[in-house]
């Protein structure tokens, strides 16, 4: 028996995976969550052998709560479910941790199967996935510059796109300003950008933010 814990921040979406996982006879839903950090609770439990995580969430994002979740318990299974499409964040996902990455709009059997590898300890590469990572070991295609970042850097840029401030930055991830200010640094660099508001725009663009 497969034990599944699933985070999104719409019930409705945690419902419907709900009833379709219970029609498989090897997974147990035991744990739901709406939000990073309560992701974070339902990790520590340990109740869960494979975590559903969605990445556009309130309070922390998946991003944020990926990075705390392999800190802490770097053996548990956490499969990305997000809308956002693959070619946005699964190769940066996957290389911090994450066992798989999946666009929800892919058929629920694929959801049935990315578990069960996941689950054995192994990542689930879906086709669209694996084409990206060809192309990036090839050298097809230019990479996007946010795919430099470390994880500590995705996680200010993605805050600083979406408004936060350096001190409440400083605040939620239990860092001085100075080295928030000095991670804000780093990212405007690496992306070649100048101000928080081409981050915004940056990640408006790229459909990293919505």
């Amino acid at each position: 028996m497969i034990r599944i814990g699933i985070v999104d921040d719409h019930a409705i979406v945690r419902s419907g995976l709900r009833q379709f996982l219970a029609d498989n006879v090897d997974f147990r839903v035991t744990g739901e969550a709406g939000n990073g950090r309560e992701a974070l609770e339902l990790a520590r439990g340990g109740e869960v052998d494979v975590l559903l995580l969605d990445i556009s969430m309130p309070d922390q994002s998946g991003v944020d709560a990926l990075a705390a979740i392999k800190a802490r318990f770097s053996d548990l299974p956490v499969l990305i479910l997000s809308g956002f499409p693959e070619a946005h964040y699964a190769t940066t996902l996957l290389r911090q941790g994450a066992s798989g990455y999946l666009n929800k709009e892919c058929d629920p059997e694929e959801i049935a199967t990315a578990i069960r590898t996941v689950a054995r300890g192994r990542r689930y590469i879906s086709p669209a996935v694996a084409e990206l990572l060809a192309d990036g070991v090839g050298g097809g295609g230019e990479r996007p510059p946010h795919e430099s970042l470390s994880e500590r850097e995705l996680q200010v840029f993605l805050r600083l796109a979406k408004g936060e401030t350096v001190g409440d930055m400083a605040k939620a991830m239990f860092l001085s300003v100075k080295t928030v200010s000095t991670y804000r640094s780093r990212v405007l660099e690496k992306i070649k950008l100048a101000t928080n508001s081409d981050l915004t725009y940056y990640a408006l663009k790229n459909g990293l933010i919505q």
